[in-house]
Order: structure tokens, then C-alpha cells, then sequence
């Protein structure tokens, strides 16, 4: 394959990691970003399966191990705040909820693009407003005027992904989870400790605090409705919103909501999958959230990305035709993507009950899951399920065609 100029949006995981891997091809890489500058901060992500080997082969996991957020697990609290259940770091063998490479969206981007912008440039605040595939080229037309060509586009975006619709319209097929998640960042107090400290409330409510390694703790607060148009709301509607949904939620939701109207890093949306028939057309391909989200449920999402970034960028060396290679791609990933989206549509309410007996119950479970006649099979409900890829050894050879170099 001859030295290829490629487009790529999205600048938060999937994006900079797809542009590593394509620069050491020596592929001429832009990657666009609409948001005008980087974006620091988010929520808590790990990293594991075939993620955690992606992050090795990129020489990349000392760094991360050294940006954690030292997370040590999960303490399930009541309204007093005594712990009713507890899951290490270490349960399951350290694939449990959590596990050690626990690092925040932010820094994890900040690592990536940092790992490659000596090869890749990066554009921010623009985006693409229209595009044409004339078989030979893709036609850029960007919303600050100017038109570029590029022999490949690949959409790293999210799971509304702007980009998508213009080029696959109405053939993503979404999979809600009647679920709203909420997040942002609270002052620290000591209280928060080293590990993540869940409470539910009946009704299907549930306010997390997890400790970060930059001084602060994200608050995590979510409540089961189908999707309803808030996360379009403007972001003063989305904080009465939870103030009004967390009111009477008692522990130290009253601590969180007094920061959640100064906090300028708000994020609230509904939870849910993407579906798409297809992962390419023509010269455009999908990879990460904007094809197959499986939500923050699954505990894959970041893993996915950098698999499918991965995978999309050595399968695009390998072949000499982009058709070849995007339909490469889609066979060596179909089955980790679905193995990560088989999430039972009951889910949210096993995570967070709607009864004070259900919390009960679910507390009673989850103490019994780390007992050592029951590890095992608790091991396999609570640990997502991450074998169904054995990602390739791309070739090193520096012969364009061949691979990595």
C-alpha cells in the first residue's frame, strides 16, 4: 500500500491510538477534534483484555500504570456509610470491576496524543460538515471553509457521532438501557479514601464517588428512565434536573450536589449500544464508540477502542486494497464486539435496585461473591467477558505494505 493521507475524527481514546498505529506505517495522519482544545478530565476507565495488550505493544503501560488512579476497589455503603460489601482490586484475580490499570478519560487521551503527535497533527475546534467519496479520494468539506482530500476518513467519534449520520444516515440501530448516567468533579474531602464508594437508593438511583490521582474525586450519579432528551438539554436544565432526582438521597448527596453548581465538566447521557450493519462504505470507515458502542455497563468500551484501532490500522497495512482491509478488520473484531455488547437488558436494575429490600439483597450477594466456594462463579457474572479476540502480531518489516515499523 502506497504512503496513504488519512482523516481521522475524534480526539479522545480511539482516535490518537488509530493515529499512532497508521503514523508508524508512515501514513500522512490528521485527526480532528471539534471541541477547541483538548479535553481534559472524565470519568474513571480501565483498561484490560485485549486492550491492556494493545497498550504493551504501544509501549505505553508504564505510563499509565504510573498516571492511576490507585483506585483499590469497591466499598458498597449504606446511608450511614458503613460498608455493606466490599470487592478489591485483586478479587477475581484482578479482573473484577476494577482492576489495577484504572485511569481517567483525560489522561489516558493526554498519554495517547502525546504518544504520537510527533507524527500525527492534530486540528482542533472544526470539525466536517460535509463529505464525498468520489471512489478515488474522499472529499472533505470542514465547518471552518476549507476543503481538503484525503484517500481515507475514519470516524472515531462517539456514540451520536455526527459523522456517521452523514455518511451511513439511518443505519445505526441504537440499544438503550433505560439508564442516565451523570459525571463531574467534586472538591475532595478525606472521607473519599483510595477506593470507590457505591450507594444505591431505591428507585433505581445510585451516587458514586471515586478517588482520581490529581487531588479531586468524580462523582458518578445515575437513575433508570428510558431515553427522555436530557442529555440535549441545556447543561442549567440537566443540574435541576439531578438536584430534583437526588433530593431526598441522603449519605453525602447533598455534599455532591452543592459542587454540581459550580461544576463546569458536567456529562449526562442516556446509556445505550450502536449497532451498525456495517462498519464501512467505500473509502469511510467506523471504529470504536461511533461503530459498536456497548456502553459504560459493559466495562469494555475502552478496550474496544484501542482493540479496534489496533486491529483497523495493522489490517490497512497488511492489505493492499482498503476494501480488503476494512472487511479484515470487521471479521477479526465482529465476535469481541458482540461478546462485549451481551449485556442483559436487566442490568441496571440488578446494579441498583429499586427497593430498600433489593438493596438489601443485592448487598447480601455481593458479600458472599469474593466467599472462596463461590469466586469462581460470581467471578464469571461480575468480570466482563474479554476472550473472544486473539489479536495479530503485525509484522515490523519497514517495506510499506507490511505492517508496523
Amino acid at each position: 500500500m502506497r504512503a496513504q493521507k488519512v482523516l481521522i475524527t475524534g480526539a479522545s481514546i480511539t482516535g490518537p491510538a488509530l493515529a499512532y498505529w497508521l503514523s508508524r506505517q508512515g501514513m500522512d495522519v490528521t485527526v480532528v477534534e471539534r471541541a477547541p482544545e483538548f479535553r481534559d478530565g472524565g470519568q474513571t476507565i480501565d483498561v484490560r483484555g485485549a486492550g491492556s495488550v494493545v497498550v504493551q505493544r504501544m509501549g505505553l503501560e508504564d505510563l499509565i500504570r504510573a498516571n492511576t488512579t490507585q483506585e483499590q476497589g469497591i466499598a458498597f455503603v449504606d446511608q450511614r456509610n458503613h460498608i455493606r460489601a466490599f470487592i478489591g482490586v485483586n478479587a477475581f484475580d484482578g479482573d473484577g470491576p476494577i482492576v489495577e490499570l484504572e485511569i481517567l478519560r483525560g489522561e489516558l487521551a493526554k498519554l495517547l496524543i502525546q504518544h504520537s503527535q510527533d507524527r500525527v497533527t492534530y486540528r482542533f475546534g472544526d470539525s466536517i460538515e460535509a463529505l464525498e467519496d468520489d471512489g478515488a479520494q474522499v472529499h472533505v468539506y470542514f465547518e471552518r471553509g476549507t476543503e481538503q482530500v484525503y484517500d481515507l476518513v475514519i470516524v472515531a467519534e462517539g456514540i451520536g457521532s455526527a459523522t456517521r449520520h452523514l455518511v451511513f444516515g439511518d443505519e445505526v440501530q441504537r440499544r438503550p438501557l433505560d439508564l442516565y448516567t451523570a459525571y463531574f468533579t467534586v472538591p475532595r474531602q478525606p472521607s473519599d479514601g483510595d477506593v470507590m464508594r457505591w450507594y444505591n437508593i431505591p428507585g433505581g438511583r445510585c451516587v458514586c464517588l471515586r478517588p482520581d490521582n490529581l487531588g479531586t474525586t468524580r462523582a458518578f450519579l445515575s437513575f433508570q428512565q428510558a431515553p427522555s432528551g436530557y442529555e440535549k438539554l441545556p447543561q442549567a436544565e440537566q443540574k435541576n434536573l439531578l438536584k430534583q432526582l437526588f433530593a431526598d438521597a441522603g449519605w453525602e448527596t447533598p455534599r455532591v450536589l452543592a459542587a454540581l453548581e459550580e461544576a463546569t465538566d458536567l456529562y449526562l447521557d442516556a446509556v445505550g449500544q450502536v449497532k451498525m450493519p456495517r462498519w464501512s462504505k467505500g473509502r469511510i470507515a467506523l471504529v470504536g464508540d461511533a461503530a459498536y458502542c456497548a456502553s459504560p455497563i459493559s466495562g469494555m468500551g475502552t478496550s474496544l477502542g484501542l482493540s479496534g484501532a489496533y486491529v483497523l490500522a495493522g489490517e490497512l497495512g497488511r492489505h493492499a486494497d482498503h476494501h480488503q482491509a476494512f472487511a479484515a478488520y470487521e471479521k477479526l473484531m465482529r465476535p469481541y464486539v458482540a461478546q462485549a455488547q451481551s449485556v442483559p437488558t436487566f442490568a441496571p436494575r440488578l446494579a441498583s435496585p429499586h427497593s430498600r429490600w433489593g438493596i438489601a439483597l443485592g448487598h447480601a450477594v455481593l458479600r458472599m461473591a469474593t466467599a472462596p466456594g463461590l469466586k469462581t462463579v460470581f467471578g464469571k457474572i461480575l468480570s466482563p467477558k474479554a476472550d473472544a479476540i486473539d489479536l495479530p502480531s503485525y509484522s515490523s518489516q519497514t517495506q510499506p505494505g507490511s505492517g508496523y515499523v
